[in-house]
């Protein structure tokens, strides 16, 4: 049995660390990853970094090593520090090959008596370096599976009632913070398949895996933000509405919009009302945003309510954004 290890911080994993993971992968019988904690190199959580490899390499056995060293270098103390730590973890479990791209290769495969094995050392096959990434994920975009880049990007969801302001205020947050943004499926669907101004249970669902399957193309195009014009929860309201309750398929996604989106923008009814075709009304208008607002409580998500003019909103989201992270999710 050939039993591979690489380590390492994968913050964030890039086509580098899988060319090592998929040689190992390739090499050996079975294949474990050591991936250590790093709050000092990045806010990423350990338990993101390791489902990236999880729903990428289903069959490899994850190590999460939240009481790693961090101290980087290749004098005696540090690379006995290392050895010591990993032989602590693997308690035993045998080694045969260690894959890494680096320089501890030679002292680490020694000390676990397994075969050292180099994957482009010296950065010919991938250019890159995590801190690269780090630096400008946007720029170094197409050195990151999508499941990653994803995660890099800050997903800020827009909902409210119709005439709102959703729309406007999505393009114009788009355009000031230099990224791309999502525009409401529904009402694209609605003008090509709605009879007698109406849309089935059925059609509603395929508005909201639609919508989510453009975010999911869409999304690598983001600069640090992404603005998504309306999600499921939106969708599952008009089912409420107009058919009593949703189907199961549409709750069952309205659900997930809680962990799929990282900041809800509540977009107020303070704004003059904009008839259109596809409106019912400013009377419907105010219910609707109340309908909004019942279903962000059910589902407990935080969201943060903008009002007044554009300019004035788009103020808010800028004050709400520089000191917004994700990963806290502070807004």
């Amino acid at each position: 049995m050939k039993t591979g290890l690489t380590l390492g911080k994968f913050a964030p994993l890039h086509h580098g660390h899988q060319a090592v993971i998929e040689r190992a992968l390739a090499e050996c019988d079975s294949v474990m990853v050591m991936i250590y904690h790093a709050p000092e190199f990045t806010q990423v959580p350990l338990e993101v970094r390791a489902g990236w490899i999880r729903k990428l390499y289903p069959s490899i056995h994850i190590i999460e090593c939240r009481d790693g060293p961090m101290e980087v270098g290749d004098t005696p103390e540090i690379r006995a520090m290392h050895e010591e730590y990993i032989l602590r973890v693997l308690d035993g479990r045998p080694i045969t090959h260690f894959y890494s791209s680096e320089f501890y290769g030679d002292h680490v495969s020694r000390a676990l008596g397994a075969q050292d094995c180099r994957v482009d050392e010296a950065r010919q096959l991938v250019p890159i370096s995590a801190t690269q990434i780090r630096d400008d994920p946007y720029r170094h975009r197409q050195f990151v599976d999508p499941l990653v880049y994803r995660d890099l990007v800050t997903w800020v969801v827009l909902v409210g009632a119709p005439s709102t302001g959703k729309t406007t205020l999505c393009a114009s947050l788009a355009a000031r913070f230099n990224t791309v943004w999502m525009p409401e499926y529904g009402r694209e669907y609605w003008e090509a398949h709605q009879h007698q101004r109406r849309l089935t249970p059925e059609q509603l669902v395929e508005i909201a895996v639609g919508h989510r399957e453009r975010e999911d193309r869409l999304v690598h195009e983001a600069r640090e933000y992404f603005f998504v014009d309306t999600d499921a929860s939106t969708t599952t309201v008009f089912a409420d509405y107009y058919h009593g309750q949703p189907a199961a398929a549409l709750r069952e996604l309205a659900d997930q919009t809680p962990q799929r989106y990282d900041l809800c923008l509540l977009c107020d009814d303070d704004i003059p009302y904009d008839d259109t075709e596809d409106r019912s009304g400013e009377a419907n208008r105010a219910d609707m945003q109340q309908r909004v607002l019942d279903e962000l409580h059910r589902l407990g998500r935080q969201y943060v309510t903008l009002r007044g003019s554009l300019d004035e909103r788009i103020a808010e989201v800028e004050r709400v954004l520089a000191k917004f992270d994700k990963w806290r999710a502070e807004a």
